[in-house]
């Protein structure tokens, strides 16, 4: 700690750092500095951490795949760990967490992640690096973190959960918030609940979905292979399959580079396959973002057929078509608007099959964005449900009679699944739950549940957690 003679960080008579994190750490090829700058942004800028990492691959500063790897796992594993990291540096800086600026609390995370849970990184180089780059804020802050981090690595003995309370527990070993954990054990079992825990928490495979319109699954994985560690086939999609170790970035691919594959996990190809659209049809995929379905719903129809992509960011559907382009896909043309506020008629009648993939708080994906956990508030599920209930209304409108309506969402949460879909059926007779499912393969077929609804979950089935039902409307 520094000295009691001087000012600290954080109290009165002290030099504050800036809040936000120095660019330095942004522009150094240090992936020490570049973790902590990417945890800072987070904090301050509001940014989720699939957009921050998208802005970085723009424009590369790492170039050995060594430290791309530390990089990834500092940022990836200090989220999934902040719970019981955040316990340690509290009690070691003798203050509240909230009570050190950003970029101080970013630098802890980050060293403190690989002091702990790195095997590979000599703790006394984590430390060093962590210290080195808090002097680009202040002496004493290099001074304070120097101090916390030797204390925190020391003191370390494991999660410190109150033993009586199930959900403080599941918190702390399983690096959730509070709310979040109450909420599962509350559900579920606590064994259920630990148990989806320590599955949103392992490292997930990179998901692909091969571009049939182009190569069939076996021809991709052959030419993966001499990329990656390993690639084996989805279990139950027919067209995915899983990458681990791949040692050139995904854009610098030759596969990618001929449009052989999307990136996208099993359980969002299984939501195109729910659709089922048809070769010659009439599709409208709404809330489309940069085309991860569309491409799907494409490939699903031959390339014949008329595909529109409706979505709100004109700088997301820009992206989507460039996607299209890399993938051969001639079908789809765009629409920039707000569903919430577009006529029928704009797009030119009704549509055979309409997917709504609609905006929801992302928990089925914590897997892959751990950030998620840290930056959704349980408050927000009214609100959220809200604007869900209207999408689905303003979609059921663009959709003819006898046509089929899918509603999805990344969330296992039944505030966002199935209470939107009841209180629609409640609400408009003309629909129902597509009885008839003939057209979805049989591997997806197996996973609808009685009630029809399509749930999947990271435990089970080692993908992301969705939640989709297919709606008709009576003809």
């Amino acid at each position: 700690m520094p000295p009691p003679d001087k000012p600290r960080p954080g109290r009165p008579g002290a030099k504050k750092p800036p809040r936000r994190a120095p660019a330095a750490w942004r522009a150094a090829a240090d992936p020490r500095r570049l973790a902590a700058w990417v945890l800072c942004e987070l904090e301050e800028r509001r940014k989720n951490l699939d957009r921050i990492l998208e802005e970085l691959e723009e424009r590369p500063i790492l170039a050995d795949r060594r430290d791309r790897d530390l990089f990834q796992a500092v940022v990836f594993g200090a989220l999934r760990r902040r719970a019981r990291i955040d316990s340690l540096i509290g009690r070691a800086a003798n203050r509240p967490l909230a009570a050190l600026d950003p970029p101080v609390r970013a630098l802890l995370r980050a060293a403190l992640f690989q002091v702990l849970f790195l095997d590979r990184v000599p703790a006394s180089a984590a430390v060093h690096a962590a210290v080195e780059a808090a002097k680009e804020l202040s002496p004493w802050v290099a001074s304070f973190v120097n101090a916390v981090l030797r204390k925190a690595s020391q003191a370390d003995t494991g999660p410190d959960a109150a033993p009586g309370d199930p959900a403080a527990r599941l918190a702390a070993e399983g690096g959730l918030p509070f709310w979040l954990s109450r909420r599962w054990v509350a559900r579920w079992s606590e064994t259920k609940a630990a148990a989806l825990a320590a599955a949103v928490n392992e490292i997930p495979s990179l998901a692909l979905r091969a571009n049939t319109l182009k190569i069939d699954r076996d021809g991709l994985i052959a030419r993966l292979r001499p990329d990656a560690e390993e690639v084996l086939p989805t279990r139950i999609s027919p067209v995915g399959l899983h990458v681990r170790g791949l040692r050139p970035r995904i854009a610098e691919t030759a596969a990618f580079r001929e449009g052989l594959f999307q990136v996208q996990d099993e359980a969002s190809q299984m939501v195109g396959a729910l659709l089922a659209p048809r070769a010659g049809e009439r599709v409208l995929d709404l809330c489309a973002g940069r085309g991860g379905k569309t491409g799907h719903i494409a490939q699903l129809m031959g390339n014949a057929g008329e595909l529109v992509a409706v979505d709100k960011s004109e700088k997301r559907l820009g992206r989507l078509s460039r996607e299209m382009e890399r993938l051969g896909v001639r079908i789809v043309s765009c629409h920039a608007a707000d569903l919430l506020e577009l006529p029928a008629e704009a797009l030119g009648g009704p549509f055979q099959r309409v997917l709504l993939d609609a905006p929801c708080s992302g928990l089925g994906t914590i897997r892959r964005n751990p950030d998620i956990r840290w930056s959704v508030d349980e408050g927000g599920f009214p609100r959220r449900q809200a604007t869900q209930r209207a999408l689905l209304s303003a979609a059921a409108q663009l959709v003819s009679a006898g046509g089929v309506v899918v509603y999805a969402v990344c969330s296992p949460e039944p505030e966002e699944g199935i209470e939107v879909i009841e209180g629609f059926l409640r609400a408009d007779d003309r629909f129902e739950l597509d009885p008839h499912t003939e057209d979805v393969p049989g591997e997806i077929r197996a996973l609808l549940e009685g009630s029809g609804f399509l749930q999947t979950w990271p435990g089970l089935q080692y993908m992301d957690g969705f939640f989709a039902a297919r709606l008709r409307r009576k003809g």
